[in-house]
């Protein structure tokens, strides 16, 4: 039990030593240099999305601090989002509504779907975001400062979380969690490793020459999680990007509740986590950092333990997570709830790579792609 205690502390340590220098990172990024001359093209690909549009509309159009455009391409909705959109465009000439044509063979519906946006938006910058993304009125602005002053060509952040059930309160952490626990953001600015690129697909702005030329989303056509795919293109081409703390800038909720969460999570789990080589070793990292500790705890206290080794790699595990949490404007509730949160992340990876099919891993927003894409 000492030798498993002593692991677990040392598996916690790594991601509280990353999560503090990333975060000291993020901050020093912070920067109020002027964002560069030129429209910012706002991209929002839509597909069902009647129930998230208008306040998406609302927000971006309050766009403040520099001149923008809004285009929102209605991938082949059959609700009401192309009226509402339309609805909003007779009052505002800066706002477009585009239709997406058929999906070709080998694209993702979204990636279809930015890569019209991208076609025909005439900003320097194009900033994709999600129907469900609210911009902040200093969103766009702040993001176009940010790539100036990285020389980025990508820029990238995770909007604030907003989690109102207990099932996306218990899946949707995991996002800057991962992010800030696990990837080491000053080496990735020093580095060109394409294996460091990182982005928030909610939240993706791109320097519009270098976008074309790298094939935009055409690059990642058949790709299901574009916020690991793009930013390793752009990496590959010998471009930079870059990642900004964002929750200040926009809002996002995601899913709705648990079961939304898991089938949203699992659809792109193959190319992130949910590989046969990868899995093993995260399940090491998370499992061994965040639920092992909790375990050697309650075995501490039942007196088949160490308890100090055990409680220290708890504090860690938790003050980890809570750092992240504060700093992010997550929901604090959900601290005490981490290793659970752990557990689930694993479990549904797992039940992706394991059952790939019936863990729905390829299917959203009424499409089904091949498991194995």
């Amino acid at each position: 039990m000492t030798v498993l205690a002593a692991l677990a502390l040392a598996l916690a340590l790594l991601p509280a030593a990353l999560a503090l220098a990333n975060l000291w990172a993020l901050r020093r990024r912070a920067t109020g240099a002027p964002a560069p001359d030129g429209l910012v093209s706002i991209l929002i690909p839509a597909r069902n999305e009647a129930a998230n549009i208008r306040p998406t509309l609302a927000a971006a159009l309050a766009s403040t601090g520099i001149p923008i455009e809004v285009i929102v391409a209605d991938d082949h909705s059959t609700d009401g989002t192309a009226a509402i959109v339309a609805e909003f465009a007779a009052h505002d000439p800066r706002l477009r509504l585009i239709a997406v044509p058929p999906l070709p063979a080998g694209w993702t519906g979204k990636n279809h779907a930015c890569h019209v946006l991208g076609e025909v938006a005439t900003g320097r910058h194009l900033l994709f975001i999600d129907a469900d993304v609210r911009l902040a009125p200093h969103g766009a602005v702040s993001l176009a400062a940010a790539a100036a002053a990285a020389g980025a060509a990508l820029v990238s952040g995770v909007p604030r979380q907003v989690t109102g059930t207990w099932g996306e309160r218990l899946t949707v952490p995991m996002i800057n969690f991962l992010l800030l626990g696990y990837l080491p953001i000053p080496l990735m600015r020093r580095l060109q490793d394409p294996a460091l690129g990182a982005a928030c697909g909610q939240l993706v702005m791109v320097e519009a020459e270098s976008y074309r030329r790298i094939g935009g989303h055409g690059a990642i056509r058949g790709s299901l999680h574009d916020g690991v795919r793009l930013p390793r293109v752009f990496r590959r081409a010998g471009l930079t990007t870059d990642l900004v703390a964002a929750s200040s800038l926009a809002t996002c909720r995601m899913y709705t509740d648990f079961s939304q969460a898991w089938a949203g999570f699992s659809k792109n789990a193959h190319e992130g986590l949910a590989t046969p080589r990868a899995l093993p070793v995260w399940t090491l990292l998370l499992g061994g950092g965040h639920v092992l500790p909790l375990l050697l705890v309650i075995a501490a206290l039942l007196g088949a333990g160490p308890l100090p080794l055990a409680g220290a790699a708890l504090a860690f595990s938790l003050g980890t997570r809570a750092a992240i949490t504060l700093a992010t404007s997550e929901d604090p509730w959900t601290i005490p709830l981490h290793p659970l949160t752990v557990a689930l992340a694993l479990a549904l990876q797992w039940n992706a790579l394991l059952r790939p099919r019936r863990a729905g891993v390829a299917t959203w927003k009424g499409r089904t792609y091949p498991a194995a894409q």
